[in-house]
Order: structure tokens, then sequence, then C-alpha cells
């Protein structure tokens, strides 16, 4: 016999909610304002099959490019052979989280900002970093190899 390739197969574990977290979903999924622009992920609440998303789509982040009153537009980067095809979905709102990618970035562009404006207050020439540096190699040091140190259990102790 073959194997099947429905639309929700294979999803016993990925559309399964946590233990002690069965139900309705909380109400800041609906109260969460979208704006066009903003980068969201998909995480598919199997309480709600309506507008529900494909498998495929589960985990990944993409912009909002359209809002309606119960679903949201979102632009995702699909890899098909080899090439990126931008595939356009409309998800419910329930479904989609607001994504943190972009946080570390925009704290960094605001730091950099600040530094800039504090330096052309004093009349000199920002000359910091721009880009994140990778952390380099480890401090030099003198490894002595003549101190050993003997690991062994404790004696055993019977204890009345």
């Amino acid at each position: 016999m073959g194997r099947s390739k429905g639309k929700r197969s294979n999803t016993r574990d990925l559309f399964s909610k946590p233990f002690r977290k069965h139900g309705a979903p909380l109400a800041a999924s609906y109260l969460t304002n979208y704006r066009l622009g903003d980068y969201v992920d998909i995480k598919v609440d199997s309480a709600i099959q309506k507008g529900m998303p494909h498998k495929f789509y589960v985990g990944k982040t993409g912009k909002v490019f359209d809002i309606s009153r119960n679903s949201v537009g979102v632009i995702i980067n699909k890899v098909v052979g080899n090439r990126k095809i931008a595939k356009k979905i409309h998800i419910r709102r329930e479904h989609v989280f607001k994504s943190r990618c972009q946080e570390e970035f925009k704290e960094r562009v605001r730091r950099i900002t600040k530094a800039k404006m504090e330096a052309k207050a004093r009349g000199e020439k920002y000359t910091g970093p721009l880009k994140r540096q990778p952390e380099g190699p480890a401090e030099a040091h003198f490894v002595d190899a003549n101190i050993t140190e003997l690991v062994e259990p404790p004696p055993y102790e019977f204890v009345v």
C-alpha cells in the first residue's frame, strides 16, 4: 500500500497542543495589532481549523502585506528547486504571532544612532563599529601539564 500524502498528513505532533494547553485560544491572539511590514511567525493553533495554513508554513517567518478583519496576508519565501518563490498567503490571526527577529537589529541601530548623535554634538565624527564583530579566539594562556589532580569517588560510609 502506498504512502498517503494528504494536506494534513504527518501532523500528529505538529498540530497537537501541549499538555494542559488545550481549548480555545487566549484573547491576546485577537487583540494583537498587526501593521503592514511587520514580521510574523506562523504557529498553527489546532483548536481553530478555519484559515489554517499548510503544514509547510508552520515555523516560518514572513512579512505582513495585507490585513483584513479576521486574517493577515503574509509573504513567505519558499524554496522550490533552485529558486525562492515569494508566496502570498492569508492566514487567520489565531495562527500568527509577532516575530522577535528584528529586535536585536533595531536595538543595534538605536545604539549606533545615539552614539553618532553624541559624537556630532561633541563636534567629532563617529568612528565606532557599524557592523557586528565575531567574538574572536580565546586569550592566550599557558597550560601547566605538571599539575595532576586525582579524581576518585569518596569512600563508602555505612550509616545506621
